[in-house]
This record gives C-alpha cells, structure tokens and sequence, in this order.
C-alpha cells in the first residue's frame, strides 16, 4: 500500500481558526495543492463563505485565506491508503501531524472545524491526548465533508453548514483577537 504525505500548514501566526482535513487526495497530491480534485467543493464553499475566488489563481486564494486568519492543513502527517478515499486508510500506518508545535506557532487559534468525520475522529483519537493546555481546550467543530465521495448533502446543504465558519469569524473580530485562554 502507498504511503502519503500531507503539505505544510498554510497559516500566519495570527490565525484565529483552523480548518483540517484528513489527508489530500490523489489529485491535491499530484497537482500539489489542497483540494484540487475538481469536483471537491472545498473552495467553492469558501467562495461562498469568506469571498475567496475559486477562479484565482491557487496561491492567490491561499494568500486570501491567511489574510482572513485563518489556517489550513491536514490531521494526517502521513499513512498508507490506496486511492483518495479516506475509507482506504491503513489505521495502523497513521502519523499525526505534529499540532503541540503548531499550536505554539499559532497562539490565537481558538477554534479548529473539520473537513469531515474521518478528520475530526483520527484527531480527537490520535492529536487530542497528545496536547497539553491551552492547544487541549481549542473549540473542536466538525463540517461536513466537501469531498465529492460525500454525496449525501447538497451543496446548499454544506454551505449552510460552512456558514459556521464566517460566523466564528465575524465573532472573532467583534471581540477582538485574543490569545486562547485569556478572557480580556
């Protein structure tokens, strides 16, 4: 079974929220960017959400992404899986990221969503036990899949549950950016 790695986080250090998925599929991997399988509506909702342009050019849409606080990566540092799908993952083959260090780089991240189940249970499972306080009290939100194999939602389905993540945002910027753990 091939082994997979994923790509270096994409984050400022002032991030205030986190989106993490499990780890990029075939076509990210080949193409070397996050979500770049065509049918994945990963960018389409942030298009939605937090008007980045999917018609931007790959590292445009990423700048876009930094400069609304917020960070993208995957669970997964590495792990063996035949194909994309995360169903495919050998269990016994999973590396987490290391997310104490990130955490430390990224000190006003206060809320982490998911791109799905299989992210948010390998983390919980895997990354969670691993983090001491602050990192271990970081908000934990699950999405819905943007995967085109996650076909159970529409599209307005996920975006109304992606709306989540605009709205965190806005209540970060209402509040003021804050470091995790300080109530000022």
């Amino acid at each position: 079974m091939p082994v997979v790695s994923s790509f270096p986080p994409v984050a400022r250090t002032d991030a205030v929220i986190c989106i993490l998925g499990s780890m990029p599929g075939r076509a990210s991997l080949e193409a070397d960017q996050y979500y770049a399988h065509p049918r994945n509506a990963f960018w389409r909702l942030l298009e939605s959400v937090l008007g980045i342009p999917c018609s931007l050019p790959y590292p445009e849409r990423l700048e876009r992404l930094k400069e609304r606080r917020t960070a993208l990566w995957d669970v997964l540092g590495t792990c063996a899986r035949d194909g994309s799908l995360d169903s495919r993952i050998e269990p016994s083959s999973i590396i987490p990221n290391d997310f104490a260090t990130f955490f430390a780089m990224h000190p006003l991240i206060g809320t982490v969503f998911f791109n799905g189940g299989k992210a948010e249970a390998v983390y919980r499972r895997e990354v969670l036990p691993t983090l001491a306080e602050p990192a271990r009290s970081i908000r934990l939100l699950r999405l819905p899949s943007t995967s085109p194999a996650h076909a159970g939602m529409t599209f307005e389905q996920k975006k109304d549950a992606w709306g989540r993540l605009g709205r965190v945002l806005e209540e970060n910027a209402s509040q003021g950016y804050h470091e995790r753990g300080n109530d000022c």
